[in-house]
């Protein structure tokens, strides 16, 4: 009876510790994988130095929600915007040294240490931005941004930032109109170079400071959008708006490539497509802010 009563007892604690090992081997995988909403989520810094009312920073806006979205969590952005950063140079050099992550700019912004974007700097180019964005997102844009990483960035796609006219005090219908014109433009060699040609005196001034230099008459006239034109409030201060469609802006989305390379191949995928939603979108919004601008023009009694 002692022996079958041991036997019986043998067999119990064998089963019982058989019972614990599976339920501690089903357990495991459970306490190793983490839900991702419980990870703390990865910040990133995006900067666009137009205010919030600007299409450039609302593209940058739409980009952050897409890809916080689709990340189900897992990144969360802090977007910057009406010159916090500095300007759109200053902000360019930032993502590039890493203190900013994702730069939302103009195209020919970048032109100061990549060459091959001047190309966009061209006047009369582009007849409309229709004519652009098949150019910008076809195998031509490919070839010009393919070699961005090697200054240290991840090309992430190029939207729409306005065919470019002028506002001014001085009524303009011909180039013999702006022969004289002291007029601000972003600071970049090929704006400088096309306005000198026409007899004009162009000054480099950051985006920032151009309502208080059209205000005060630092220059009277400057180029841009109309939706621009609008956002910055310029045209409470310019009686005139020449529609002479001289150049097409773009705008450009990248990111300073270690962080992006820091980053999984699923969150890299993630951002990319966000970026290529939203400046596609931009082209669509120019679209109708440049309309909804004109009105505003006409409104306050623009001559446009």
């Amino acid at each position: 009876i002692h022996k079958k009563s041991s036997l019986i007892w043998l067999v119990c604690m064998l089963f019982l510790v058989a019972m614990l090992a599976g339920c501690g081997g089903g357990a495991k995988p459970a306490a190793d994988s983490k839900p991702a909403a419980d990870a703390k989520p990865i910040t990133l810094i995006a900067y666009n130095p137009m205010p919030p009312s600007s299409v450039p920073t609302q593209t940058l806006i739409k980009f952050a929600e897409i890809a916080e979205k689709n990340s189900n969590g897992r990144l969360k952005f802090t977007v910057k915007h009406s010159g916090q950063l500095g300007s759109d140079r200053e902000g360019i050099e930032s993502a590039k040294m890493g203190t900013i992550d994702v730069i939302i700019s103009g195209t020919g912004m970048y032109s100061s240490f990549y060459d091959k974007v001047k190309i966009f700097d061209l006047p009369f180019l582009f007849t409309d931005a229709k004519q652009a964005r098949k150019v910008v997102n076809g195998p031509i844009g490919e070839r010009i941004f393919k070699d961005l990483n090697k200054q240290g960035f991840v090309y992430l796609g190029t939207g729409d930032n306005g065919m470019r006219q002028v506002s001014s005090k001085r009524k303009i219908q011909t180039v013999d109109d702006v022969k004289g014109l002291k007029i601000r433009l972003p600071e970049m060699p090929t704006y400088l170079a096309v306005w000198k040609s026409w007899g004009s005196t162009p000054v480099p001034i950051p985006v920032s400071e151009l309502y208080m230099s059209l205000k005060t008459g630092v220059v009277e006239a400057q180029d841009n959008a109309p939706y621009h034109t609008v956002a910055t409030k310029c045209y409470e201060v310019q009686p005139n708006f020449a529609m002479i469609n001289y150049m097409w802006m773009g705008l450009t989305a990248a990111m300073n490539e270690t962080k992006f390379n820091s980053l999984p191949p699923d969150l890299q995928k993630v951002i990319k497509d966000a970026a290529i939603e939203a400046t596609n979108w931009s082209f669509d919004a120019i679209e109708k802010a440049d309309q909804d601008a004109f009105k505003v023009m006409k409104e306050a009694g623009v001559d446009v």
